[in-house]
């Protein structure tokens, strides 16, 4: 054969030898094969690697803008009001309304972007330049004012008294067509005894639309508006007049000078400046018998200079916005006229004899059922103690709010706050003035005295609370909504954080329905209360449990406040704004450890309601009950809680007392000038390391397993607690409760340099309320401090209400706390927020 020929080796014969140096061939294939495997598999693990790193970066990329976006997420569940109940369609009756607290006098619609009115005026030829006044300001300076009746749905009669003269505003709405029905102003203007010559007042009725609709004005001889014509979808049209001012209802035309502004509006928080902006005093004031004076009007708008900026223009939608100025002498009676388009039936216009015979009507009406609900006549208050307490509970009603926008909210997944989705809010604000918005746990306070003079009211306000909740369960606290609530609060109290809570004080008011509805399930006012349970429910859970899981504290059933100032350095204790109890003593140095009593006992009251709820609507409720038992348990309670060193509960966490506010030390080079460097100051000093410790602090914190009716009537902490609450050098005061013991070294002390004590002791209504109450309920019930209770009761009770009293006849406020030395008002006024609850204290009602 031709080629090469492979010798093979037979059976018998020997293989050949190796060599020395010689490796086997299939030894050497192995270990080259070895070699390989082994870099495979370091090349598919480094591949797998970087895969895994891949999807979890991805997978966390994904995680966190899933987090980040749940803070700006709005809860699935169904909302509680269907998107057109606050309609003319649905809710006529309450339509139009004096929604716009923020202003003196104004009117809205229940709608998101309403036609708004509203009234400023100024007085002429007075020392001041431009005295114009518009939104509730303190710094006016006025004597007072405020509704002195108001039924919440269809009048009101408001006075208010400026240095030298009364204007008493009025409304009345009337029903019908399909848009809400009429209604009419009458603003009565009244010289002051005390005033030398009759004042000369500049009345400014306007109206703005609010980037939807359209107004026309109609002007009459002189410059003055005869009307003003309107459109909008909701309203379909409609028209203003304005009559001429008069001394009374028959009596004939004043001598009177008008003006009127035609312009545009980039949003209704800029209608005061355009006004100043538009005035001028190229006018003359010509009466029939007395001297010619230039006095100041409205004449075309003006936009003030914009130094710096580059594109001065407001970049929102502009919107009608149109002023008819009155200036008349005093006394004159003006009225103005909205009249709708659809009411096709009208039997006369609502004015004059016909706007008397009415207002007259609807003050009897609402006299009468003032008195069937509270029964202070029978009680043997006085004529002025009713007229008080008519007007405490009509400027609550009077300061409801109509708001629509979005809040700025931000989580720890957020790097930048975020625009919350927009939504509406019908709801009382604690002051006009200082607090024209939404507060969550004020609301509570709020609706517990609503709820008695219209349920329907507290039902349709919690809604709009609880139809804010996100998909977490969390609602944010304060409520900004719309850029006129937002130009009234400084910048870094906008952002809300969904770490940090408030206290679930609407529960109170969910408790008060569900009584309501129990001792009279078939009344009109309460059968509506099962379904609006039925459609809560399901955001009520969540919001329960948003509670039970983010606020939680570092043992089993304890509860800790999010939401502390993290600055120790420059405050005296930093405060817990998240508790409503803002710079109330805690934990000297915020900490994971620290565990708060009055956020304890709002969750055992939150569960208890929780299973009353669930029981009444059939649901799942032996896990709230459980709940409820454990943090209702006096013995967990003391464990968690009481301290004896102190004799009362107290707060726990890392805490010391020995701090205080010292200057600064400013080191400055010698040879240097002074004012080069920072100015010096108060910063805080620790002279001892703080532990962990009771944090001792005596006050309005201490009272909280009495106040929430926690404590057992029988237990022997009850009777430390009336001790101190009786006791002069502590709690007790001749105008009510004090928030902090006199003895406790935080009394009265500064927070900051800027900072005023706060809740260090001044007398708060809405915490006496609750001991008021509370003390009415051990009282009743069987014990060996009942006795002791109904002395306190009756005692506390007439202190509160003769101070919260005097105070307004003397000053013509409500006030936001009282002095504990003197029982003087003071802070924000009006406070007709929950400091109205002297209501229910003067009627008994808990």
């Amino acid at each position: 054969m031709m080629g090469r020929q492979r010798k093979r080796v037979g059976a018998g014969e020997a293989a050949p030898l190796l060599r020395k140096d010689e490796k086997p061939i299939g030894l050497h294939f192995k270990e080259k094969k070895k070699k390989v495997d082994i870099g495979k598999v370091f090349i598919n693990i480094s591949i797998g690697l970087c895969i895994f790193s891949l999807v979890w970066f991805f997978y966390a990329l994904y995680m966190r803008s899933s987090l980040a976006k749940r803070v700006a997420t709005l809860h699935p569940s169904q909302r509680v009001l269907d998107d057109n109940s606050t309609s003319a369609e649905v809710s006529p009756e309450r339509f139009w309304g004096s929604y716009r607290p923020q202003v003196y006098f104004g009117m809205k619609t229940r709608s998101p972007k309403s036609i708004v009115t509203g009234l400023m005026w100024m007085r002429q030829f007075s020392s001041m330049d431009v005295n114009l006044r518009h939104t509730c300001e303190q710094g006016d300076g006025l004597q007072g004012y405020g509704w002195l009746m108001h039924d919440g749905l269809s009048f009101g009669v408001q006075e208010v008294r400026d240095k030298d003269f009364t204007l008493t505003t009025e409304f009345v709405k009337r029903r019908g067509g399909d848009h809400g029905g009429d209604w009419t102003w009458r603003i009565t203007a009244k010289q002051h005894s005390s005033s030398r010559q009759a004042p000369v007042i500049s009345l400014m009725f306007y109206a703005a639309a609010d980037t939807q609709g359209s107004l026309e004005a109609h002007v009459e001889e002189k410059k003055g508006l005869g009307s003003i014509t309107g459109f909008s979808e909701e309203l379909g049209h409609f028209k203003i007049t304005f009559r001429k001012p008069v001394t009374g209802e028959l009596s004939n035309v004043k001598y009177a000078c008008y003006n009127n502004l035609q312009t545009v509006t980039p949003g209704l928080e800029r209608l005061t400046d355009i006004v100043k902006n538009s005035l001028s005093r190229r006018f003359v004031y010509s009466p029939p018998s007395g001297e010619k004076r230039h006095y100041i009007a409205v004449d075309s708008y003006k936009p003030p200079h914009q130094q710096h900026q580059q594109n001065p223009d407001d970049p929102r939608k502009k919107s009608d916005f149109l002023v008819h100025q009155v200036t008349v002498e005093t006394p004159f009676q003006i009225e103005v006229l909205f009249e709708s388009a659809s009411f096709h039936s009208r039997p006369n216009q609502l004015v004059g004899v016909t706007m008397t015979e009415e207002l007259e009507r609807r003050k009897s009406e609402f006299d009468a059922r003032f008195e069937r609900t509270f029964g202070l006549e029978r009680k043997g208050f006085s004529q002025a103690q009713v007229r008080f307490s008519k007007a405490a509970l009509s400027n609550m009603l009077g300061g409801m709010g109509y708001f629509y926008g979005q809040s700025v909210v931000q989580s720890a997944y957020n790097e930048y706050p975020l625009l919350y989705p927009e939504g509406a809010l019908f709801t009382a604000v604690p002051s006009r003035s200082f607090f024209p918005r939404g507060f969550l746990w004020d609301e509570g306070f709020h609706q517990l005295l609503l709820s008695k003079w219209d349920p329907q009211v507290t039902r349709e306000a919690t809604a709009h609370w609880l139809d804010l909740i996100n998909v977490e369960g969390w609602i944010p606290r304060e409520q900004i909504l719309g850029d006129e609530a937002r130009s009234k609060v400084p910048g870094e109290f906008v952002v809300q954080r969904n770490e940090n809570a408030n206290p679930p004080t609407l529960f109170l008011a969910l408790q008060e329905l569900i009584e309501q509805h129990s001792s009279d399930p078939d009344a009109p006012t309460s059968l509506p209360t099962l379904a609006f349970l039925r459609r809560l429910f399901p955001r009520l859970k969540t919001w329960f449990e948003w509670y039970n899981t983010t606020q939680t504290g570092p043992v089993p059933n304890s509860y800790r406040w999010r939401g502390r100032d993290k600055d120790t350095n420059l405050f005296l204790n930093p405060k817990t704004l998240t508790s409503g109890l803002d710079d109330y003593p805690r934990a000297s140095h915020p900490s994971g450890e620290e565990r708060h009593v009055d956020l304890h006992c709002w969750m055992a009251l939150a569960s208890g309601i929780m299973a009353s709820i669930a029981r009444l609507l059939g649901e799942p409720h032996v896990d709230y009950e459980q709940t409820h038992q454990v943090l209702s348990d006096n013995g967990l309670l003391s464990e968690l809680h009481w301290s004896d060193q102190l004799g009362a509960f107290s707060d726990y966490g890392n805490h010391t007392q020995a701090v205080s506010l010292q200057q600064e030390k400013v080191y400055v080079p010698p040879g240097q000038p002074r004012h080069h460097y920072a100015a010096a100051r108060l910063v805080r000093s620790v002279r001892r390391a703080p532990k962990l410790q009771h944090v001792n602090a005596l006050g309005y914190v201490s009272l909280f397993p009495f106040l929430l009716h926690i404590l057992h009537a029988d237990s022997p902490k009850l009777e430390h607690i009336l001790r101190d609450m009786r006791d002069p050098d502590k709690l007790w005061t001749p105008y009510g409760l004090r928030s902090l013991s006199r003895t406790d070294p935080m009394y009265m002390k500064r927070n900051t340099e800027h900072d005023a004590p706060y809740w260090r002791g001044p007398i708060w209504i809405n915490i006496n309320y609750l001991a008021v109450r509370a003390l009415n309920h051990y009282s009743s019930v069987e014990g060996p401090y009942q006795e002791k209770a109904t002395a306190l009761y009756n005692e506390l009770r007439t202190n509160i209400v003769n101070n919260v009293y005097r105070q307004y006849v003397e000053t013509g406020y409500i006030w936001e706390q009282y002095n504990d030395n003197t029982g003087r008002g003071q802070g924000s006024h009006p406070f007709t927020g929950w400091s109205a609850l002297t209501v229910l204290m003067m009627a008994e009602q808990y």
